[in-house]
């Protein structure tokens, strides 16, 4: 039976051996043309493994920075390098103790071969390595066993190959992707987010010592378990007294990179606006850099004035905001749960996309609908006494009746029955219409929406509802909500500048919680039946923002106002901002601001249309109100919502002089409808008779 060797005599057989590789190659270095040929052939026939690097996506706030990355197969955090550079302390480091004639060999450092074989004879063992960075990028691509001399000049051929066809930037590139760093994470990046928890742009001595010594031995020497921080220290120290050996660094500076705590653990990766970020991989399947208009000071105040608020409030108590800046649709930060690692609370359900009841936050969208009707004027007095619609008697919040009230009062003090009686002139198709249109689509439990919907009866998401504020902001025309950069896209107008101001101007003047001074932000809270929903939304000049507490289970909570849990949050979301905030608009020109008395008579008492005003019965002109003649519709189905105002019913609609819908009692009906230019009509039970022009698309369609 063969002896087996010992470990000199192992050291000293792969010195004499790796020896003898350098002479040869020597021999073929100083050889004729010929053997050069062969051997330039041989070393272009090596065959190349991967050299496709796969790294985690990554989301990126507007500045640039990482918002939240994605590990790779397996789960292992490995990220490219930053687009501007790696610091480049680190890397004459990093070269100065891998590699000091990177710049100047082909792949294999024939000296450093040379002296470390013959070292190796010398003393029985490996004293020093000879492995260029090239060769360790050769083995970190493969993946294979490098322990014996075959493997050695494996990596040898390799290296010489990918020196020729990829050039010396390309190689630190893979290498800075790859390098090992313990555990699960490789490539000096990640490694620099997970000991110190910034990015490899700018690194302290101390750091940049670590990072060069850690893929030597990178499980040997993790700083985070105390039995192996000396080694880590002391790894971290032999860089240290290299680079001053070489005038890399002062003594002062390497006197202070030797004091320098070392990292005691292990940080998490950088995780904010978490479940947007995982929306936004999802809907760019294969996309490595995803870039977002979030900005990151405001993401961080935003979450953590959300993990305020639900504190204390009892288990499963979640919540979600949106701010955004109204004037082109950019959401700036976006909360979808309080704790998204808690799933008692379903922190992995984002709340700004769930549809929930908006409680009393569609009001101001019924006023203003009603004011660019010509319906109603903040001024105007209209009942706030129990009522019946149909089998329907909607009371208040709390249960008391205010009398005859200005439509201002009914806004501000959320009264229900005025709301109701405005909403049943102006009809619930029309309002359902119009909040698709603004950019929040309600959704209803089977059959067509009902008045109910103006008092929470449906489902809007609070992305919907900021939205659709912020077309209040805008003067009437939203702008679609969107956090990825250059996705800005306009919606149709739904209220005129004037009624979206009359509205503001309402709700500018409530009292904030807090003590804080009126004016600055209009706001209107909603709170769902059962206390499932606390939401509040407000804007100023620039900004919108709106806040949703609740459990997302949909239980309810006991006690939970939007007033009392939601309004303060909003509130703290628009401190942030600072000096960023800016004022609402004065009134349009157009504008009437006048008392009730000087409003023209029609305005003065609210009356549905058609009802009596101020003892007189005649009916008002037929008129179709929507759409109007000349007007632009997008089709949702195959269905034409049209409202009529004046006349006297039944009424009979005809398009393109096809009669499409008889004996239609109310203002409003659902007709049938295809793409393209028609001739609207519609005749009253009188004989009284008018007509739009108007055009039909699909979505999308120009």
């Amino acid at each position: 039976m063969a002896r087996r060797s010992s470990p000199p005599e192992d050291s000293r057989r792969t010195g004499r051996r790796l020896l003898g590789a350098v002479l040869a190659l020597g021999l073929i270095a100083g050889a004729g043309d010929q053997a050069r040929d062969r051997f330039d052939a041989w070393i272009d026939a090596t065959p190349l493994p991967s050299l496709t690097v796969t790294t985690g996506a990554e989301v990126l706030a507007r500045d640039g920075s990482l918002l939240r990355a994605f590990p790779v197969e397996n789960g292992r955090w490995r990220l490219a390098p930053p687009q501007s550079g790696v610091d480049p302390q680190f890397l004459r480091l990093l070269i100065a103790w891998e590699d000091r004639r990177f710049s100047a060999h082909n792949g294999v450092d024939g000296w450093a071969v040379a002296r470390a074989a013959l070292q190796a004879v010398r003393h029985g063992r490996v004293v020093s390595g000879a492995s260029t960075l090239s060769m360790q990028t050769a083995r970190l691509l493969e993946r294979g066993p490098t322990g014996d001399w075959r493997g050695k000049l494996r990596q040898a051929r390799l290296a010489l190959a990918l020196e020729r066809r990829l050039g010396k930037d390309r190689i630190l590139d893979l290498y800075l992707r790859l390098a090992p760093y313990g555990g699960n994470t490789e490539g000096v990046r990640a490694a620099s987010l997970m000991w110190f928890g910034k990015e490899p742009r700018r690194l302290t001595p101390a750091e940049s010592a670590l990072l060069v010594a850690l893929p030597q031995s990178p499980e040997a020497r993790r700083p985070d378990i105390p039995e192996r921080r000396e080694a880590a220290r002391a790894a971290r120290d032999r860089v240290i007294d290299r680079a001053e050996t070489l005038r890399l660094l002062t003594h002062e500076a390497a006197e202070t990179a030797r004091a320098t705590p070392l990292p005691n653990q292990r940080r998490a990766f950088p995780a904010l606006a978490p479940l947007l970020a995982d929306r936004l991989r999802r809907e760019n399947p294969g996309a490595l850099r995803i870039e977002t208009t979030i900005d990151p000071a405001l993401q961080r105040q935003a979450e953590a004035l959300t993990a305020r608020a639900v504190a204390g409030q009892g288990a499963r108590v979640s919540a979600a905001l949106i701010l955004a800046d109204h004037r082109n649709g950019e959401i700036l930060a976006h909360v979808g749960a309080a704790a998204f690692t808690d799933p008692r609370a379903g922190g992995f359900i984002d709340m700004t996309q769930a549809l929930r009841s908006p409680g009393s936050t569609l009001k101001p969208l019924v006023y203003a609908l009603g004011f660019d009707d010509g319906l109603i004027h903040p001024e105007t007095l209209i009942e706030d006494r129990p009522a019946a619609f149909g089998r329907w008697q909607p009371e208040n919040f709390d249960r008391r009746f205010r009398g005859t009230v200005t439509i201002r009062q009914a806004l501000a003090e959320s009264l229900n029955i005025p709301v109701v009686r405005v909403a049943e002139a102006l009809g619930p198709a029309r309002i359902a219409a119009a909040l698709r249109r603004a950019g929040a689509p309600a959704t209803t439990a089977g059959g067509p929406p009902g008045l109910a919907l103006v008092l929470g009866g449906g489902g809007v998401s609070l992305e919907g509802l900021v939205t659709a504020y912020g077309g209040l902001a805008r003067g009437g025309r939203s702008v679609a909500l969107h956090a990825r950069p250059g996705e800005a896209r306009e919606l149709p107008p739904v209220v005129g500048p004037v009624a979206a101001w009359q509205v503001g101007s309402i709700l500018a003047q409530l009292a904030p919680p807090g003590g804080r001074a009126a004016g600055r932000v209009a706001w209107k809270t909603g709170t769902s039946y059962g206390h499932r929903d606390a939401l509040a939304l407000g804007y100023d000049g620039r900004f919108v923002a709106g806040v949703w507490l609740g459990r997302p289970d949909g239980t309810p909570v006991p006690g939970a106002f939007g007033g009392d849990l939601a309004a303060p949050l909003l509130f703290d979301l628009f401190d942030a901002l600072g000096d960023r905030a800016e004022p609402l608009p004065p009134p349009p020109p157009a504008a009437l601001t006048v008392a009730n008395a000087a409003l023209p008579p029609a305005l003065r008492r609210f009356a549905a249309p058609g009802a009596a005003r101020h003892g007189t019965a005649a009916p008002e002109p037929l008129a179709i109100l929507f759409p109007p003649d000349g007007a632009e519709v997008e089709l949702t189905g195959d269905r034409l919502v049209a409202r009529v105002r004046g006349g006297s019913g039944p009424y009979t609609w005809l398009m393109d002089g096809r009669p499409v819908a008889v004996g239609v009692t109310g203002p409003v009906a659902e007709l049938p409808a295809s793409p393209g230019w028609s001739s609207l009509s519609v005749i009253d039970a009188a004989g009284a008779a008018t007509e739009a022009e108007i055009r039909l698309s699909r979505p999308g369609q120009g």
